[in-house]
């Protein structure tokens, strides 16, 4: 791998690992702060909400100047809302604030994958995901770990000791002192993002007009759904995203229902999970090249079926082991097809763009299902019953996928399509 590979996956690394703790602390603000139940997915609503309003704007924004650049202003964005999070004293200002972190991220995102394509050649796009992706994981892991760190008591009282001498930082409970320390790590990606190398790609955009721009995202949005395997790939990456935002908080729930655990302990959960994927986009990475990708569709219909398996379980070892084994699925069928995606979408119409593109409909997908989730928590729907149905709605949505495919397979050959030169 290229020098500035490894760069790259440091500033990854921490801007995911603070991404992950702030997620953990604001759903404790919002339980501090008295918020009703409903609103804890809400969080990661309007987290991702500026991916969907910003799509048609942060892909030409990532193409239009070296990427590292990019990344260094959107963590920038990130710590300032880190800032007002600190500052938050009621549950709507903490989501406002969570949604400035939001925006940072939709910035961001295009950014750190589209560098990907044009740094290394196609056949290192498979190799490359599996190590960003189990990198990523690593820092959900160690994320999860850190903010439920941050929100436990005997912690917080030493962080608040630590306190700087003669200083009136305003810090004042566990809380405040696990934003600031977060904020810190944001700092530390915007380090990293200063040093990874520009590629020399030419970043000038034609048109800087947003009608024009609007127009584009909407030619490349058809463009991309119109190509035989960037359709498959981008509607199996877009499920995955959805279930995987609203499984986060299913962990949450479930773990404090039929595992009796609280906050800080229920969040580790959702780091066993991450394990998982790790291992499965290593295996993966190892074990299946890019012409193999589309192979693996049939792991999402297994990984819908175990999750179901989850009403059965009141231990917690049993439910880390069949965490793991979810965990494992969802990262041997994804890492794959988001290779197999952002290739297409380089060939089709350009790093930035096809990342943006990938993360309207993802992003969409996760705002569709998370209020559908709120909703049937606002309404007390059981969470063994929201599980049986979550799981049996990934099945089904796999199962009409790689039927789709089936279908372009019988009338085309849409493999040979993987390796192709750039289209402009």
């Amino acid at each position: 791998m290229e020098r500035g590979f490894y760069t790259i996956m440091a500033a990854q690394f921490f801007s995911s690992l603070a991404d992950n703790a702030l997620l953990v602390v604001a759903i404790a603000l919002l339980i501090d702060l008295h918020a009703p139940a409903y609103l804890t997915p809400m969080l990661k609503f309007v987290f991702v909400l500026f991916y969907v309003i910003l799509a048609p704007f942060v892909g030409a924004f990532a193409d239009s100047m070296p990427k590292g650049r990019v990344m260094f202003i959107s963590n920038t964005i990130k710590i300032t809302g880190c800032g007002l999070l600190f500052m938050a004293m009621h549950q709507y200002m903490a989501l406002a604030a969570y949604a400035v972190v939001g925006l940072g991220a939709a910035a961001y995102s295009p950014a750190k994958y589209g560098i990907l394509t044009e740094l290394l050649p196609p056949e290192k796009l498979v190799i490359a995901n599996g190590w960003i992706e189990g990198l990523t994981v690593a820092s959900i892991v160690l994320g999860t770990v850190l903010g439920g760190i941050l929100i436990t008591p005997a912690v917080a009282s030493v962080l608040l000791i630590m306190d700087i001498p003669y200083v009136d930082t305003g810090i004042d409970n566990a809380l405040e002192s696990g934003i600031l320390i977060i904020a810190v790590v944001y700092s530390i990606a915007a380090l990293f993002n200063l040093h990874i190398p520009n590629t020399g790609v030419d970043h000038r955009i034609p048109k800087k007009n947003p009608l024009y721009l609007f127009h584009e995202f909407s030619h490349c949005v058809k463009l991309l759904w119109a190509d035989k395997l960037g359709q498959i790939s981008l509607a199996v990456t877009t499920l995955f995203w959805g279930a995987g935002a609203t499984l986060q908080f299913i962990v949450l729930k479930w773990a404090e229902v039929a595992l009796d655990l609280p906050l800080n302990q229920a969040a580790q959960l959702q780091g066993v999970v991450a394990v998982g994927i790790a291992v499965g986009a290593i295996m993966a990475a190892r074990w299946v090249s890019l012409r193999q990708s589309v192979k693996v569709i049939p792991l999402g219909i297994a990984m819908g079926i175990v999750v179901m398996v989850m009403t059965l379980v009141t231990n917690v070892w049993i439910a880390i082991t069949l965490l793991m084994i979810i965990g494992g699925l969802a990262g041997f069928f994804v890492v794959p097809m988001n290779a197999l995606l952002q290739h297409r979408g380089h060939i089709l119409m350009g790093a930035g763009h096809s990342i943006a593109v990938q993360n309207f409909n993802e992003n969409l997908s996760i705002l569709a299902m998370l209020s559908l989730y709120a909703l049937l928590i606002l309404f007390e729907v059981h969470i063994y019953s929201v599980i049986v149905a979550f799981g049996l709605f990934v099945s089904v949505m796999m199962a009409l996928i790689k039927r789709w495919h089936s279908l372009n397979q019988s009338k085309e050959d849409s493999l040979h399509l993987i390796g192709a030169k750039k289209l402009h």
